[in-house]
């Protein structure tokens, strides 16, 4: 992410808080050491505009604030959330997953250590060399790239790694979405109908002491478990504990880095497995309720409660972008991988992140990923053991500050901060520090409406781009390709 927010997203991919086996709970760079210090001042007039969009995208408003978003597992991993404001890279919008990262699910707290995304904080904007100019601002690099280096920071192409033993893929699982026609419940009847779907998940590296703690979603009566990537990541082997106290040795399914989701089998029989409703249906306002296990052993099947703030999130971190459903349910660290429930007592997400700030109070702006993003994702993983079919153009773009465009006279449109060497991009000559002003003779200056026009094609098919570069317009069809082919699983 750039380092010129004025708020950091800590997800389920980076360390947290560590788990020892006797029950300590150590903080371990929660807070990124850059994220510790107030940011530095710059162009008035480029923070005034860099602060509005960062507000719109993060729904802050009102709060100018450096912020984390944190994945929330509860152990070593880091987790990749996403902060508005930073380059993001068209590819799958992937996020990588580390062990159980302070998104909600893992990262909460129980023996073992928690793994959390470190963010990274955002400063206004970047300095010059020192020297101040009348109104004592400081000066703006003389080359663009100088600017957008320390503007933006390096895209994270990592891919989680999950070490922990695999097994067959199942014959005859499918995850399907539920119409929510049935009646409201109350919490009570919500918690009694739903908790034994909750597990606690425990992953575990060889040679490291401590482990990490997370959350985990029944999906079959067989053994099939949902959570997320980051709460696995590094992991050599995971644990899974049911609702009963029983504990099982997981084998791996599948894990994507993409979505943060990822697919366990333990050998049990009798489940209850949750029930998924249609994240689609949601509106914003409606109730709902989480269930997970936040800060360790000791608050394992927590219930808490809240509404659906927002729908279609985009969150930004480390140059990945993931959309989201936010809400005010408390989430904490070890909620990772757990479910959002509407009322009706079906799961409409996997809460994976939070938002944070070292420097002040942010309470109720938490992250779940939509039950319709997990049909997808699952279905695929039960069926093939990964991710396929996402299109990718293979660049990494962020969006122009008022104040650059001016003072380096560049067009409206998305700056591009880095392009996959084995993508088409590159192949047609589309190079860092071109400005992508169209696609298909659509004009773009946000990453929504790249993502937008991008999604409604395939793998395979051609985009027609057209790039700004040292005053010359180019015209070229780039090939989209899937993401895993240029980034990995």
């Amino acid at each position: 992410m750039s380092n010129h927010d004025w708020y950091q997203t800590k997800s389920w991919y980076a360390p947290l808080k560590r788990v020892e086996p006797e029950g300590n709970l150590q903080e371990t760079a929660a807070i990124p050491a850059e994220a510790q210090t107030k940011p530095r001042k710059s162009f008035r007039t480029a923070l005034t505009v860099l602060i509005a969009l960062t507000l719109v995208t993060a729904l802050l408003a009102g709060i100018i604030l450096p912020v984390h978003i944190q994945r929330m597992r509860n152990g070593g991993a880091s987790v990749s959330g996403l902060v508005p404001g930073s380059a993001q890279a068209f590819s799958d919008g992937r996020q990588k997953d580390s062990g159980q990262d302070s998104r909600f699910g893992n990262d909460a707290g129980l023996p073992g250590r928690s793994r959390s995304s470190e963010g990274t904080g955002l400063d206004p904007l970047p300095k010059g060399d020192g020297d101040e100019d009348e109104d004592g601002d400081d000066e703006m690099p003389e080359s663009p790239e100088d600017f957008f280096e320390n503007f933006y920071e390096e895209t994270d192409t990592s891919n989680a790694v999950v070490n922990i033993p695999r097994t067959e893929l199942p014959d005859d699982f499918s995850l399907t979405l539920t119409p929510s026609d049935k009646r409201e419940l109350s919490l009570q009847e919500l918690y009694e109908r739903c908790s034994s779907s909750i597990v606690a998940i425990s992953g575990y590296t060889d040679g490291m002491s401590g482990y990490n703690w997370g959350t985990g979603v029944v999906l079959s009566s067989d053994g099939l478990i949902l959570t997320n990537t980051h709460v696995i990541d590094a992991c050599d082997r995971a644990t899974v504990t049911l609702a009963d106290d029983s504990e099982y040795e997981a084998k791996l399914i599948g894990a994507d880095t993409f979505s943060d989701l990822a697919v366990l089998k333990i050998e049990a029989e009798g489940l209850s497995p949750a029930e998924f409703g249609d994240s689609n249906a949601l509106l914003v306002g409606d109730p709902v309720a989480a269930i997970g296990n936040p800060l360790g052993k000791s608050f394992r099947c927590t219930l808490t409660d809240g509404i659906i703030s927002a729908i279609s999130r985009d969150i930004s971190y480390k140059g990945r972008s993931m959309t989201l459903l936010q809400t005010n349910a408390a989430l904490n660290e070890g909620n990772s991988g757990g479910a959002l429930f509407n009322r009706q007592g079906q799961v409409i997400g996997i809460t994976n992140m939070k938002m944070m700030s070292s420097y002040s109070s942010i309470e109720g702006i938490g992250f779940a990923i939509p039950s319709s993003t997990v049909e997808e994702v699952v279905n695929s993983l039960v069926n093939v053991g990964e991710v396929r079919g996402r299109p990718s153009i293979g660049i990494t773009v962020g969006a122009i500050p008022e104040e650059a465009m001016k003072f380096y006279s560049l067009p409206e449109g998305l700056y591009i901060t880095d392009v996959q060497k084995n993508s088409d991009a590159w192949a047609k000559g589309i190079r860092p520090g071109d400005v992508l002003t169209a696609v298909n003779s659509i004009p773009v200056t946000t990453t929504s409406e790249v993502s937008a026009i991008k999604d409604a094609y395939g793998v395979g098919d051609s985009l027609h781009m057209t790039i700004w570069r040292n005053g010359e317009y180019l015209e070229l069809d780039v090939e989209l390709m899937d993401t895993n082919d240029l980034y990995g699983g």
